[in-house]
């Protein structure tokens, strides 16, 4: 079933790509293997899948050793990091698509750097306003001049790569109700980048099971899916 959904929604991805003008390749799928045991990991890395994301660190750690070998496959950190495990996401994954203090920055910087790396980040940003979200507070954006100065810091680290944006929009059962937070992450996107011209805005890590389509029309470049192509979670997580 993994290797029928993943399939399923490589062609639902390649066909709203070229729907809304788009290249296929231009958009890449991150597949969240949060709650899911390293035998259902084996087979969607068989099916194709090259970049697994975990939301934490401990859950990951196995996956992670269990597929060292696996040709061409990344491990990507997309939940909240505590600061104390900075270095373990230095060490462990490809890149974090949550960065959301200047705190955090500053100690992945400095992990960085004594690893020798350049690690690459997403900024999470908070567009919705919902107090259960994370990131930089980017709703109004009348107040986004504010946000300038710590992001134009984390920009100017010496060992992080910034490389774009991350949002998730509420839930909700309607895929059409995300559409306006992606098009605030797309407007705050070209927003820094001429602020912040130094750094690359490229990316826009939006899109989940249930809105990735709209995500692909609003300008995503990274898809984070679970649920749509590895089902229910199965396995209890309490990290």
């Amino acid at each position: 079933m993994i290797t029928e959904n993943y399939l399923r929604v490589m062609g639902d991805i390649q066909q709203a790509a070229l729907a809304a003008g788009r290249e296929p390749d231009s958009v890449r799928l991150v597949v969240v293997t949060k709650g899911h045991d390293i035998q259902s990991v084996q087979e969607v890395i068989q099916a194709g899948a090259h970049w697994l994301g975990e939301n934490y660190v401990e859950e990951a750690l196995p996956k992670i050793a269990a597929h060292s070998h696996a040709a061409g496959v990344e491990w990507h950190m997309i939940g909240h990091v505590q600061s104390r495990k900075a270095q373990s996401v230095c060490q462990n994954f490809t890149m974090l698509h949550a960065l959301d203090s200047l705190k955090l920055a500053r100690r992945l910087d400095r992990f960085a750097s004594e690893q020798g790396q350049l690690f690459p980040v997403l900024l999470e940003c908070n567009v919705s306003g919902e107090e259960s979200k994370y990131g930089w507070a980017a709703w109004d954006e009348a107040r986004w001049e504010t946000l300038l100065p710590e992001l134009a810091e984390i920009s100017a680290s010496a060992h992080l790569k910034v490389r774009g944006l991350m949002t998730m929009a509420p839930y909700s059962e309607e895929s059409e109700h995300s559409r306006p937070f992606f098009q605030r992450l797309r407007r705050l996107s070209s927003y820094l980048a001429d602020c912040l011209p130094a750094a690359s805005w490229s990316e826009l890590s939006m899109g989940m099971s249930g809105d990735y389509q709209v995500a692909i029309q609003e300008g995503a470049t990274i898809l984070r899916i679970g649920t749509a192509i590895m089902g229910l979670r199965p396995c209890a997580v309490n990290f």
